[in-house]
């Protein structure tokens, strides 16, 4: 299973469920589930929905369709005892005798919990409330919906950007309107890198920025545009390489001045950038109107 682990969460009939994104497919927390029901006892709760016999051949069989390593062995001698009075099972009993993976426990005072893949959430949450099953379903529903145009946006954002970045090889140079550097700042040592690309972009170091606008929180790069941020992100790249060849500090900055200027020139009116612009627009209006859901 992949270990690149993205959280989130949704709100069910005004119920926090944590949703836990493993690869591709979206874990949903069991425990948080369990709240609805009780919210001191969601572990017992949890495991006295797995005892039963239903739920553990439930589990089983969703497991054989998934899960090529499923234990069928450990699975036969549980669904023999589920149901008795002296059959206990809980979710990481379950995860470690079978190899399972439609169930996940996971650590954490704030992200820890028992997790599960939508098709066994939802048969949970069935057992919960027939009514809270549909509520979770239309939420979740939501949610991959939300994902799916995040991924359009992205997708589309990353084929402008590489437009973009095309049109700063290949447009003609005008005229320059990036700050030009004086004598001074050229023979000045910068003590940290990210203050040779802000003199090289900005014209001024973060703390020359900070004095001129002490009310304001953040950095110089937190208020700048789009425009601003594609230029740097290449400046970025380049200075890597220049001081993978040991160029001096002093030449890499007029170098990447010279850069920022002709960038700058070459991506003022561009269409692909201004389509850019648009696209951030709609992503974090999309993202206001998720957070006043929460």
């Amino acid at each position: 299973m992949k270990t690149d682990i993205i959280t989130t969460e949704i709100v069910v009939k005004e119920n926090k469920i944590g949703i836990m994104r493993v690869g591709n497919v979206n874990y949903i927390s069991l425990t948080d589930l369990a709240r609805y029901k009780d919210k001191e006892r969601t572990d017992y709760i949890i495991q006295n929905w797995m005892r039963t016999t239903n739920t553990i051949l439930f589990l089983g069989t969703w497991e054989n369709i998934n899960n090529p390593n499923f234990n069928s062995v450990e699975f036969d001698g549980f669904k023999n005892e589920s149901g008795t009075n002296a059959f206990v099972m809980t979710p990481k009993k379950w995860i470690t005798s079978t190899n399972a993976i439609g169930v996940i426990s996971k650590q954490g005072r704030y992200n820890g919990g028992t997790f599960a893949h939508p098709d066994i959430a939802f048969e949970f949450a069935s057992w919960l409330s027939p009514e809270f099953k549909l509520y979770l379903i239309t939420e979740f529903e939501r949610l991959k919906t939300n994902e799916a145009y995040q991924y359009k946006v992205e997708w589309s954002a990353t084929r402008l950007l590489s437009k973009v970045n095309y049109v700063v090889h290949t447009d003609a140079i005008k005229k320059c309107i990036v700050p030009t550097l004086t004598e001074k700042q050229k023979q000045f040592v910068y003590a940290e890198e990210a203050d040779v690309l802000n003199v090289a972009l900005f014209g001024m170091t973060a703390k020359e920025w900070r004095d001129k606008n002490p009310n304001l929180k953040g950095n110089i790069r937190d208020y700048t545009d789009l425009l601003h941020l594609v230029i740097l992100n290449n400046l970025q790249n380049t200075n890597a390489l220049l001081i993978e060849e040991k160029v001096p500090q002093r030449e890499r900055l007029i170098r990447l001045n010279n850069s920022a200027r002709r960038q700058m020139e070459a991506l003022k009116d561009n269409k692909s950038l201004k389509d850019l612009e648009l696209l951030q627009k709609q992503v974090n209006e999309n993202k206001l109107i998720e957070q006043r859901k929460l």
